[in-house]
């Protein structure tokens, strides 16, 4: 058999209706020209991919199949792409046929003619189209994070968000334990954990409309984006989803404060009454919030699961809550200065909190 030359990576999430007819625009793509194969990392989606995958793997050695279990993320998902495959060149592409197979040939010949190490397709640059994304809002998003990029990081690609590119295999294994696996845009990832620059070639993409199918991104993207900038910076010191947790629940403080002052005005005569709705109405921010965004690779959907994670996040935060007034309450008597008991019992529920509704509320039981 001739020896392998390209590893394709398609993280996939709930994509059933898209690989078939992506493989057979790949195979007709490299037709002739290199020896590949197609790993597919799932994330255990609930329509069947990865049983559909694995039905045209019967059909096809060159396709394999990873399915995840407990695991979601389309970062930490390429990255497993890139550690199981013996191919000298990967590229990662999505599944949904918005990114043209055409564009594989062209990106592996300036790899191996040594002309770049890492070659992107752009949306953004002079040649490409994003005409038939017909998605003005998500374009609009893209750009912006593109600028945010370009601006917090000095990368200079027109399209440093981009899902599809290519590069050396042992390179992306080699920059694999420096990755955070945080989010959806790994390129970013990548450029900012190279301990030297990369040499970067970019090719124009005419960006296509998702073929079947809805969009996993949405809004927050661009604060996913924001938390993998954060991982990269401080990420060593305090870890990313403890540190989106704890802005959640200082925004919750926020609401707790102004649900409280308008019920206190003149809704109801009890502050104990009144307590209770505003301390109940924050734990519910909380909890859509952090579902929405810290969580949002595990993210609870469906009205039972959603109602049991309430519940459940309620139950962990009056532990901590607890735990809080009883650490706060015993440092006091020792004679510590009073806001530094505080301080030392909010950092023990915030602890308590994460680490329970981690485990028990968007974690595995």
């Amino acid at each position: 058999m001739p020896a392998l030359d390209l590893a394709i990576v398609l993280p996939t999430f709930n994509e059933r209706g898209n690989i078939a007819s992506l493989i057979a625009r790949i195979e007709t793509a490299l037709a002739g020209d290199l020896c590949w194969e197609i790993i597919i990392v799932d994330d255990s989606s609930a329509d069947g991919t990865a049983d559909e995958a694995r039905a045209l793997a019967l059909q096809d050695s060159r396709i394999r199949v990873i399915q995840r279990i407990g695991r979601r993320g389309l970062a930490s998902a390429v990255i497993e792409g890139f550690c199981a495959t013996a191919a000298p060149f990967v590229a990662v592409m999505d599944a949904d046929h918005q990114h043209d197979p055409a564009l594989l040939s062209q990106m592996f010949a300036v790899l191996r003619a040594g002309e770049a190490e890492i070659c992107v397709a752009s949306r953004f640059m002079a040649g490409a189209s994003t005409a038939g994304w017909a998605a003005p809002e998500r374009e609009r998003l893209s750009g912006l994070a593109n600028r945010a990029a370009r601006a917090l990081t000095g990368v200079t690609l027109t399209d440093p968000m981009s899902g599809y590119f290519m590069l050396e295999t042992a390179r992306a294994r080699a920059l694999a334990p420096r990755l955070s696996g945080v989010g959806f845009k790994i390129l970013l990832d990548l450029l900012a954990s190279a301990p030297a620059p990369l040499r970067v070639h970019e090719v124009p993409l005419a960006f296509a409309a998702r073929a079947a199918g809805t969009s996993k991104l949405d809004r927050g993207v661009l604060f996913d984006f924001l938390a993998g900038l954060y991982d990269k910076l401080f990420g060593r010191l305090i870890p990313t989803r403890f540190a989106l947790f704890g802005t959640v629940g200082a925004a919750g403080v926020v609401v707790h404060f102004a649900v409280l002052s308008v019920l206190l005005a003149g809704v109801v005569s009890s502050f104990a009454l009144a307590q209770s709705v505003a301390v109940l109405a924050a734990m519910s921010f909380n909890f859509w919030l952090n579902n929405w965004l810290t969580y949002r690779d595990q993210r609870l959907v469906g009205a039972r699961a959603v109602v049991h994670g309430w519940f459940g996040f309620c139950t962990a935060c009056s532990i901590g809550a607890l735990a809080n007034v009883a650490i706060a309450s015993f440092l006091e008597t020792k004679g510590l200065f009073w806001p530094l008991a505080a301080f030392a019992g909010i950092v023990v529920g915030a602890v308590w909190n994460y680490a329970l509704s981690s485990r028990f509320v968007w974690g595995r039981y």
